[in-house]
């Protein structure tokens, strides 16, 4: 699949308009609406008809994300909102906030609760600082970038930082996610992650597939199911793989290394009045009691770092 475009250059563009903010731009401003308020977030617009949200104020990730002017990604009725540590929450604080293109999973557990842990690490919905943002159009490829990093970290529990780099080529139809994960406790402790992107109509719709280097894993894909699917798991082949989930008259493909996501997990909820589709590479695989297997510690001050890139096109 090719998407890639060539970037329209400063110099040519300079002569035409007031500001190149007309053309791309990234913009910081602050939700003020009901449970969403005080989360910073950051517009991207790549004048190649890809937008998306970053929301600083929820781990750097990524909230909605449209695709020429139609929405691509998932939206959940809790909106963009940081999960009540309060009562109701428990271990499955996850899903009261669960919602938009990605949340970040890990890092010292992820998938369902286990051992103390809640549902998929500490990590999701992690307010964050951001370090960086805007238009550069001064490079070989002149992008749209922004930069943030949070902690996890509890006295006598070890944690975590997670550095995040999010940019996206100027007139382009890609971005590019780059994460560095810190070991910052005393102690070796383990890093995992899963990416779990989450899709809605009209990319999941009737005859949907998705599949993994040309493999077709899920489909065609039914318009509604009378329950939720149990996940399934599979071995990404080694070295960079492609994911790619065809319908609705576009097509969104991830790209990732396997050297640190070896795995990609496929999970759905297609019932009436939910319709997600969710794509999740992983760090570590599933026992059959849906618990994660062993996985190695990491070196306090030692890192992984895990890059996706995501491409949007339209359906040849």
């Amino acid at each position: 699949m090719t998407a890639k475009r060539t970037a329209p250059t400063a110099k040519a563009l300079r002569a035409l308009v007031g500001d190149l903010r007309q053309i791309a731009s990234v913009k910081r401003f602050v939700l003020s609406d009901g449970p969403e308020a005080g989360i910073e977030t950051l517009a991207f617009s790549t004048g190649g008809g890809l937008d998306f949200w970053v929301t600083a104020g929820r781990g750097m990730d990524i909230a909605t994300l449209s695709w020429r002017g139609i929405q691509l990604a998932w939206q959940s009725p809790a909106g963009f909102r940081i999960p009540s540590a309060g009562a109701g929450a428990g271990d499955k604080a996850f899903n009261r906030a669960f919602g938009g293109f990605l949340n970040t999973c890990g890092f010292e557990h992820i998938r369902q609760p286990a051992d103390g842990h809640p549902l998929h690490g500490s990590a999701p919905f992690t307010p964050a600082r951001l370090n960086g943002y805007g238009e550069d159009w001064n490079t070989a490829e002149p992008l749209l970038y922004c930069e943030g990093e949070f902690v996890v970290w509890t006295l006598g529990g070890g944690g975590h930082r997670l550095h995040r780099r999010i940019e996206t080529p100027i007139g382009g139809s890609t971005l590019r996610i780059v994460d560095t994960v810190e070991v910052i406790g005393p102690d070796p402790a383990p890093i995992m992650a899963l990416y779990h992107f989450n899709l809605g109509y009209p990319l999941h719709r009737e005859g949907t597939e998705i599949s993994l280097d040309g493999v077709v894993l899920t489909g065609p894909l039914p318009r509604h199911e009378p329950a939720p699917a149990q996940s399934t798991l599979h071995v990404a082949p080694p070295g960079r793989v492609v994911c790619r989930v065809d319908g609705g008259g576009a097509t969104v493909a991830f790209r990732w290394s396997t050297d640190t996501l070896p795995w990609l997990q496929l999970w759905r909820d297609l019932r009436p009045r939910c319709g997600v589709l969710s794509i999740e590479p992983c760090s570590i695989a599933r026992s059959e009691d849906g618990r994660n297997e062993p996985v190695s510690f990491t070196e306090p001050g030692q890192s992984l770092r895990f890059e996706i890139e995501v491409i949007l096109a339209d359906v040849a």
